[in-house]
């Protein structure tokens, strides 16, 4: 048995890496005959950047840059094919893993880091850069990393707005006439992996802010901040923020992207397995096992695992998701992608137990499933 082992990183536990290697451990200690093929999935959430240039066979470029409270820390980006394409993975500067809970501070926190870490990459001969942009700390409509490329934010006579994202409730115009022609010059891809637009009860501030550490209260600052943005932004690109796809993704930064930079909003998960080849892995595998965090309704809007499944899908290959959490009841929508889903929990713990043993209960569910497909096959 030929099996293809793609998982997504299991979130603030497990790098999707780690997760493949546990999956393979359990099952080769089952004593299943089979050969097993780790390829880690990414869908634009955290790790993915890292991911996509290992996997694209690409290098790494560290330099010194913010975190999203204007901190000094040094992060990397990276560059693939042949040094033309710049990958830069938001998490690495203005991510929320680099941030204490207590640090969690949403009506400050900015993309400055990212930013930086983009306006680096353009001193180089490229034409294009990939954001991927899970895992970010901020909801500042990509109005950090902007303001590094040259915009200038403006209040009522003129004066830059410093305190992003708060400050843009205040704001008046939008000053383009700095911005760095260079990134002009270049194709920008945004990966995302949600499907939420900017403003509204689906938004990046109601839905993302509380995960970032905003109360109900500063979801309304935030989501006044965002709306002005959207506006003088309509006014002086002819372009609506709010409108597009995905541009809820990292804080509202996909759709400030989209609408200064010109940016091509992409299904991550899509984009990741098309740029790896993942389709000519599926040839030769009869089993395909994924997994996350949690499978539930939200894994069918462009999640990881329902990227590998549909994929799959395609190919008539069965596949099995392994998860934290699963849906008590079974869902039919769930059901025509995945052929069983099994959670890896061990027994009742608290989420903080049940993250630290996530290596520990995937080698034990994957060793479950190899004894099974053993007994079914008569090896």
């Amino acid at each position: 048995m030929r099996i293809l082992i793609a998982p997504n990183a299991f979130k603030n536990s497990l790098d999707a890496a780690a997760a493949a290697q546990a999956i393979q451990e359990g099952l080769k200690k089952s004593g299943l005959e089979c050969v097993c093929e780790c390829f880690p999935v990414g869908d634009g959430g955290d790790g993915t950047g890292k991911l996509l240039v290992e996997r694209k066979g690409g290098r790494f470029i560290k330099t010194e840059t913010t975190d999203s409270l204007g901190r000094k820390i040094a992060a990397s980006y990276g560059l693939i094919n042949e040094g033309r394409t710049v990958v830069v993975e938001m998490a690495e500067a203005s991510g929320i893993k680099l941030l204490k809970q207590d640090d969690l501070n949403p009506l400050y926190a900015v993309t400055d880091g990212t930013g930086i870490l983009i306006r680096n990459a353009l001193d180089r001969s490229i034409d294009e850069i990939v954001v991927a942009m899970g895992g970010s700390a901020t909801v500042d409509g990509g109005s950090g990393i902007l303001r590094v490329l040259g915009v200038r934010f403006l209040e009522p006579g003129g004066r830059e707005i410093t305190d992003l994202p708060i400050g843009l409730k205040g704001l008046d115009s939008i000053d383009l006439s700095g911005l760095d022609q260079r990134i002009l010059q270049c194709k920008v891809v945004v990966m995302c992996d949600v499907e939420n637009r900017l403003l509204g009860e689906e938004g990046a501030a109601a839905v993302f802010g509380p995960q970032k550490g905003a109360t109900k209260e500063v979801i309304l600052h935030l989501e006044e901040a965002l709306s002005r943005l959207r506006d003088i932004a309509l006014k002086v690109t002819g372009v609506d923020m709010s409108e597009v796809k995905g541009g809820g993704t990292a804080g509202g930064a996909a759709a400030g992207l989209y609408a200064f930079l010109n940016a091509s909003l992409v299904d991550g998960i899509s984009y990741y397995l098309d740029s790896t080849g993942f389709k000519d892995k599926l040839e030769h595998a009869d089993l395909v096992i994924t997994g996350e965090g949690s499978i539930d309704m939200q894994t069918l809007q462009g999640k990881g695992p329902f990227g590998v499944a549909l994929m799959a899908r395609e190919k008539k290959i069965p596949v099995i998701g392994f998860a934290g959490k699963i849906p008590l009841n079974e869902i039919p929508e769930l059901s025509e992608y995945f052929h069983a889903l099994l959670p890896i929990g061990n027994g009742p713990a608290d989420v903080n137990s049940a993250m630290a043993d996530t290596y520990l209960n995937l080698l034990r569910t994957a060793f479950n499933t190899g004894a099974l497909l053993k007994l079914s096959s008569g090896i």
